[in-house]
């Protein structure tokens, strides 16, 4: 049974409805900022987008047709370039995810609170020190909810997305219903209007609206991250599906803004949930489609969260399957799913909410110039593709005058995010999650020559540390014996092997020119020799008169410091004092 479920491939509608949730939700902001950009030729930047947007379809068909796997830009690249220009493609798309899903949730959870006002509420200590209001703390609850759901299988992932995406095509046919039947009772004269008012520089605004209008089309690449989970087919119509929603979605909405409202009022009013004021004013300031949309909002950009948890699933499987993330990340449940990905990207997006202290506006940057980046790598993918891999099989081909439309859109777009004077931390902000984000990758692509390098430094290390304890334990130590008892010489080796670090010990015995050693004290010597096996004990008798010149003597030619010569403590006919002796240590 559990074979089964493993194996289940996604149809048309729900896989258009897990990448399309994602790109339809887009209606809810875009065309307040093409309006607030753009003015009166906010319709028209939208409708540029989906022309754009059309030449897409066959780029991305092209590639995923030739090239049946998850991955996204990051496999294109992968079968048409280096690893490590696929990485960077891949590294763009988990920032775009992870800055999707944030945003998403979040803007769901501000919705919500128009609905319950309690979420405004701050948060009790401590809690508050890292989500401020009940808001963050709900969005941490709807991200967990939809990775929980996510690691519960894709089918029922589905199930959820197409009623999600089902409500919100009908909220929004709803909506265009009522706008219809405003403009035939009111006319054109708010679009009139806005169309008349003039604009300074006009191509600087289109230029603008172009550029802020494409993030309508941000989800569009979802599709491609999760491939392999659809059926034969499938993939060009999910496509085609998001390109018909985006194309009569923005463009009409944004016509029916400038029907119902002054761009003024727009741009400062109503920023954040112009579609929920559309729909009071289209009821004559009736709240039941006002709470429609409302609801509508709170789902579809939580379908979008869901859309990030899917798409980067497919996409960190392949990368940790092409060993670019650490392989036990890849242990599956019963449900055949990769569950440690979602929890590692459930966790890096609660700690970007807890950074930004729930102002997810802060990731506009890094959302904006990720989505866009992975939209140019694409169609880079397929220019390589055409070079590369000419024999490869494809179900359709994507015209050269379709791809350099696509190239100049999107760059275009990237242009008018990067210089946007209404947001001069673009950039910056990006860069601060991708430069440590690519460190990383950069890391694990390189980790065989890194951890060599790291080998060879231990190694030096390890030769040098072996080096020195060997000159430290090779120091030979000096012990003068009259002759003492076993327990003394025991006593000596003792304190030796406790105090000082050394493998060596000369155990002298001094005599007059015709005295010999006792036997005893030989054997005693061998007796230690056995017992401290570590320690090399040399036994020498030297004939001599023991005294600060034989000491001094002994002491340049075996080149033993003073310092490390020991005898025990003498007695009271002891013909020398302590000092004369150079610095010879009492050991007893």
């Amino acid at each position: 049974m559990s074979e089964k479920k493993i194996h289940t491939k996604l149809g048309e509608l729900a896989s258009t409805a897990i990448s399309g949730n994602d790109i339809s939700s887009s209606v809810l902001y875009v065309s307040a900022l093409a309006i607030a950009t753009a003015g009166g030729y906010a319709w028209i930047t939208l409708s540029i987008v989906a022309f754009v947007l059309f030449f897409f379809r066959k780029i991305y068909g092209e590639v995923v047709g030739a090239l049946p796997l998850n991955g996204g830009a990051y496999n294109a690249l992968l079968n048409t370039t280096t690893k490590k220009m696929a990485s960077m493609a891949a590294t763009l798309t988990l920032l775009s995810y992870m800055a999707t899903a944030v945003i998403s949730g979040a803007e769901a959870m501000h919705y919500l609170s128009a609905v319950w006002h309690f979420l405004h509420t701050e948060t009790p200590a401590p809690i508050n020190m890292l989500f401020p209001t009940y808001i963050e703390l709900a969005t941490v609850l709807l991200l967990g909810a939809f990775a929980a759901l996510v690691i519960n299988g894709i089918s029922e992932s589905a199930v959820v997305a197409i009623a999600i995406f089902l409500f919100h095509l009908f909220s929004m046919a709803l909506l265009m219903a009522a706008s219809v039947y405003f403009l035939m009772n009111h006319g054109l004269e708010f679009f009139n209007i806005n169309w008349e008012n003039k604009i300074d520089n006009m191509w600087w605004a289109i230029f603008m609206g172009f550029s802020v209008s494409m993030l309508g089309i941000s989800g569009f690449e979802s599709s491609a991250n999760f491939v392999e989970e659809q059926e034969k087919g499938v993939f060009p119509k999910t496509l085609r599906n998001m390109w018909i929603v985006v194309s009569v979605l923005n463009p009409l909405m944004a016509f029916f803004a400038l029907s119902m409202f002054t761009q003024a009022d727009i741009a400062d009013n109503y920023q954040m949930g112009l579609l929920a004021e559309m729909a009071t004013k289209t009821t004559g300031g009736a709240s039941w489609l006002r709470m429609i949309v409302s609801i509508d909002a709170v789902l579809v950009l939580s379908g979008a969260v869901l859309t990030s948890f899917v798409g980067v699933t497919g996409l960190m499987e392949r990368m940790t399957l092409d060993r670019i993330l650490p392989n036990t990340l890849l242990k599956k449940n019963k449900k055949g799913v990769s569950y440690l990905l979602i929890i590692v990207f459930l966790i890096l997006s609660i700690s970007v909410l807890v950074v930004t202290k729930g102002k997810v506006e802060l990731l506009a940057g890094v959302y904006t110039i990720s989505f866009l980046s992975v939209m140019t790598l694409f169609v880079v993918g397929n220019f390589l593709l055409k070079f590369k891999r000419k024999k490869l099989p494809r179900p359709e081909v994507a015209p050269y005058y379709g791809l350099f439309i696509a190239l100049a859109g999107v760059l275009v777009a990237l242009v008018g995010n990067i210089v946007n004077p209404e947001k001069p931390d673009n950039l910056p902000v990006f860069l601060q999650y991708f430069i440590p984000a690519m460190i990383f990758v950069y890391i694990m692509l390189n980790r065989i020559v890194i951890l060599r390098l790291l080998l060879s430094g231990i190694k030096k290390i390890n030769t040098t540390v072996i080096r020195t304890i060997n000159d430290i334990v090779s120091q030979e130590f000096v012990f003068f014996t009259k002759g003492d008892h076993l327990s003394n010489l025991n006593k000596v080796m003792l304190y030796i092997k406790e105090n000082e670090h050394t493998r060596k010990i000369k155990i002298v015995t001094v005599l007059s020119k015709d005295e010999k050693v006792s036997e005893k004290l030989k054997t005693d010597i061998e007796f230690l020799d056995r017992e401290y096996p570590e320690i090399d004990i040399d036994f020498v008798e030297i004939h001599d008169k023991f005294g600060p010149k034989l000491i001094q003597k002994l002491s340049e030619k075996w080149n033993v410091p003073v310092n490390f010569m020991f005898i025990g403590s003498p007695g009271d006919r002891f013909p020398y004092r302590i000092e004369e002796l150079g610095g010879v240590r009492l050991i007893m």
